[in-house]
């Protein structure tokens, strides 16, 4: 698929929060909802879940790796992420041409590879009834938190986020784009134990040992791909190798300002200490403790 010139085309203005279905969303991803709703998923299908900022780009690029680094390795040079794996709930029309849902059912690729933001409930239902598997990613809340507020800042497709602090108070109600961090990483953890072909990742072990994460995919996906293989892709996923890759670091996007924030930051664990005062940080802490008290998903804010 040809990555359209959108340099002539002139930037929206930002879109308005809107309750959906008691999630907080925007036009972009409920404008398609009928065919979303409706996506007829297949067994094969593996859908990457996260909520926004949590390592999706990173977990789509390990699995397309996996699948199909060897077979068309010019996919990796000359088709962006966001086509070879589509963003099942999106429709940016007229910027881009397709729907995630036109995309998704375009892919000539078998496993198709489909990301989605959706908390658990939004999820159409056939991926369900065809039993496909999930890969959900979750980030600790802090960390999310800090990304999200940069990438909100350089991405004229959201929402005004404000300051820093007006970010975080939205945050912490749910009031951002798919709706409660915390509604999301529970409904998705309890979802897991009731549905096995669901594995549960963490954005801190991704980055503490990416080997390892990518060993632990190939075993959820029975893939027997070899060391020197696993290896090689470990490599290639690394951070800074994929911020500069242009194929994964959504460069080519307009409605992203690069100048303000790039998309791909930092990509660290830890980095909410540089941004949350003391003040904030014990609000934060006091919310969380309410909000989580009945969870038994864990997270780590360092490694």
């Amino acid at each position: 698929m040809e990555i359209p010139d959108l340099s002539s085309m002139k930037l929206p203005s930002r879109p308005e929060l809107f309750d959906f279905e008691g999630v907080s969303m925007i036009h972009y991803f409920t404008d398609n909802w009928e065919k979303v709703k409706n996506f007829q998923a297949r067994p094969d299908d593996i859908l990457i879940s996260t909520y926004a900022k949590a390592g999706t780009t990173w977990v789509s690029y390990i699995l397309d790796l996996l699948y199909f680094g060897n077979d068309a390795p010019e996919r990796q040079t000359s088709q962006p992420i966001y086509t070879r794996v589509p963003f099942l709930e999106s429709c940016f029309k007229p910027y881009f041409l397709l729907s995630g849902t036109e995309l998704a059912d375009n892919l000539p690729t078998s496993p198709r590879l489909i990301k989605t933001h959706l908390p658990v409930q939004l999820v159409p239902k056939s991926f369900w009834e065809q039993n496909s598997r999930i890969v959900y990613v979750a980030r600790n809340a802090k960390d999310n938190a800090v990304s999200y507020f940069h990438f909100d800042r350089m991405n004229m497709g959201e929402p005004e986020p404000g300051d820093w602090n007006t970010f975080l108070q939205t945050f912490i109600e749910g009031k951002r784009v798919f709706g409660s961090w915390f509604d999301h990483v529970n409904g998705w953890w309890e979802k897991k134990q009731t549905y096995s072909n669901l594995l549960y990742m963490f954005y801190e072990d991704l980055v503490e040992d990416t080997g390892h994460e990518v060993a632990h995919l190939c075993s959820f996906l029975g893939l027997s791909t070899s060391v020197e293989e696993r290896e090689k892709i470990t490599k290639g996923v690394q951070f800074d190798a994929m911020k500069q890759n242009k194929m994964t670091n959504y460069s080519t996007i307009p409605v992203m300002d690069f100048k303000i924030s790039p998309f791909m930051r930092k990509g660290k664990v830890g980095d909410w200490k540089s941004h949350f005062t003391v003040a904030q940080n014990e609000q934060f802490d006091e919310v969380y403790k309410q909000k989580m008290k009945n969870a038994t998903v864990k997270f780590r804010t360092e490694i």
